[in-house]
């Protein structure tokens, strides 16, 4: 896949910086049909065709396009095997956990995750990258196994993931992005595994000794703040709620259009319609075109 296109992407990708979102959608028909030339010639371009899959079925999944995030997935791992490289199949499977949980096929996300993690740390000394992976893999299986009720395993897996981000906080760090794996991002995953759980003061917690500058993309930041939203509401704090919304669409404007997001902006609007600028913000997210 040799266009710039598919370089500058992946590059963003490898720094934890996604291309922005409405640029990324009017390029990425393009993107697809050179992936799908690209995963025949060799182990490198099927790792940067397994990246261009991986991204289209995050895409798909923020416009709720569960099916076609899911077929994006599997070609993504397609690619990955292809490439034979074992961080690139961990970004394969997380991309296709999403789609296997939501459509009620949770212990085949969760096995995808362990596969991934066992290839990883199959070593004696695993890169740093390998650590990154093994525990980015760790935290998506936790919130998979939240989202199923599996209170004991989420657990065990996200305290799996800190102990990895502490090893790995130990290694010397000379990429050219940003370290996904940090303490910040595990307290990120722990709003939404404990609030998946029922823990709500264990979700807020996380919340509080979140630091959301830390995280590596606006993204982030903005899911930090949907997740939090989410737990303030099941605690009864509306209003603390729409706070966060406004952190949504100050860290990523697009983010905050998110169908998952505008259902989550129209319910605070329910609970209180009242609320100071909620008006303006409904127009802007809900009401207004995507």
């Amino acid at each position: 896949m040799g266009g710039p296109g598919a370089a500058a992407v992946d590059r963003r990708r490898r720094r934890g910086t996604p291309p922005a979102r409405g640029r990324l959608g009017r390029v990425l028909p393009l993107l697809l049909d050179a992936a799908e030339r690209s995963t025949e010639r060799g182990p490198a371009g099927a790792a940067l065709a397994a990246g261009v899959w991986v991204l289209a079925s995050q895409l798909a999944v923020k416009h709720g396009r569960t099916d076609t995030a899911g077929a994006y997935a599997a070609r993504a791992g397609t690619a990955a095997t292809r490439s034979g490289d074992p961080v690139v199949l961990a970004a394969a499977a997380r991309a296709a956990a999403t789609p296997l949980r939501r459509t009620g096929r949770t212990d085949q996300a969760l096995l995808l995750l362990h596969q991934a993690r066992t290839h990883l740390t199959a070593t004696p000394r695993p890169t740093a990258a390998d650590l990154e992976a093994a525990g980015m893999a760790a935290l998506t299986a936790a919130y998979t196994a939240a989202q199923a009720h599996r209170t004991a395993l989420a657990r065990d897996l996200a305290a799996q993931a800190e102990q990895t981000a502490a090893r790995l906080a130990r290694h010397p760090h000379t990429a050219d992005r940003p370290r996904e794996l940090t303490a910040d991002q595990c307290a990120l995953y722990r709003i939404g595994i404990h609030r998946h759980l029922g823990d709500l003061d264990t979700a807020l917690a996380a919340a509080r000794r979140l630091h959301p500058a830390h995280l590596p993309a606006p993204e982030r930041r903005a899911r930090a703040a949907t997740d939090t939203a989410r737990a303030l509401i099941d605690a009864g704090d509306t209003a603390g709620a729409f706070t966060q919304l406004l952190l949504i669409e100050h860290a990523a404007p697009l983010e905050a259009r998110r169908p998952a997001v505008r259902a989550l902006t129209a319910h605070v609007a329910r609970l209180r319609p009242e609320l100071p600028g909620l008006d303006g913000y409904v127009r802007r997210t809900v009401v207004s075109p995507l």
